[in-house]
């Protein structure tokens, strides 16, 4: 059973997603919260597993309590999925700095945010690689989240460091483990460590930190290829 808590100060749309949850099987709704002091407070109180998080909240916005939220989850965090109403958007980008997993648009069809919520909940990032780099791309060049900040990529070894890079650049631990002639479970256990080196939360916020750190360098900032 997947333990879910719903954010967003608008009631409709809180409503909708309560009803939404409740009704699937596999899923259990642990409670809601209008804003994003009351999401921290019932995500201690509840410990769910996923997190549906707005942005734009009154008395504390989403970004805020993602932080919070993640900080005072210890080694199992829940997921947070960010809820925009814009798929570019610079506070979507830095919820992914923070931790967040992943963002779904407000008009979402019901089952592809039922299948979000599986996604997330076993570990996968939910945006695509083509809407990561478009969202990182955008942003990351003036944009520094405390995530990049405190990256100290010199601590990582240099099969770890070039999985970053892979990992930035969209890469699925399969396709990174059939680029390097790995096993998938040796990839997923170097990204599992270089996320703990550098306290990460997600694989989102590992796309991040190696575009800001300049791991991976957007496309417009990439020479031509010689031809």
């Amino acid at each position: 059973m997947i333990r879910i808590l719903v954010v967003d100060d608008q009631a409709l749309i809180r409503g909708g997603l309560v009803a939404l949850f409740t009704a699937a099987p596999g899923l259990e709704v642990l409670g809601e919260a209008a804003d994003g002091a009351e999401a921290v407070a019932s995500a201690s109180q509840t410990r769910p597993d996923v997190i549906l998080m707005d942005i734009r909240m009154p008395v504390l916005d989403g970004i805020a309590a993602t932080r919070r939220i993640l900080a005072a989850s210890g080694d199992d965090p829940p997921r947070i999925i960010v809820l925009t109403t814009f798929d570019l958007d610079e506070y979507v980008y830095t919820a992914l700095g923070e931790g967040a997993s992943g963002f779904l648009l407000k008009d979402t069809p019901p089952d592809r945010i039922i299948s979000a919520v599986h996604t997330v909940a076993a570990g996968d990032i939910l945006i695509t690689p083509r809407i990561t780099h478009r969202l990182v791309e955008t942003y990351a060049q003036h944009h520094r989240t405390a995530a990049a900040a405190n990256a100290q990529l010199t601590e990582l070894t240099p099969r770890e460091t070039e999985i970053l890079r892979l990992v930035g650049n969209g890469l699925t631990n399969g396709q990174i483990a059939q680029r390097l002639v790995l096993s998938e479970a040796t990839v997923k256990t170097h990204v599992k460590r270089l996320m703990a080196k550098l306290h990460l939360s997600s694989r989102a916020q590992a796309v991040v930190v190696a575009y800001e750190t300049g791991l991976v360098l957007p496309a417009s900032s990439r020479l031509p290829h010689s031809v």
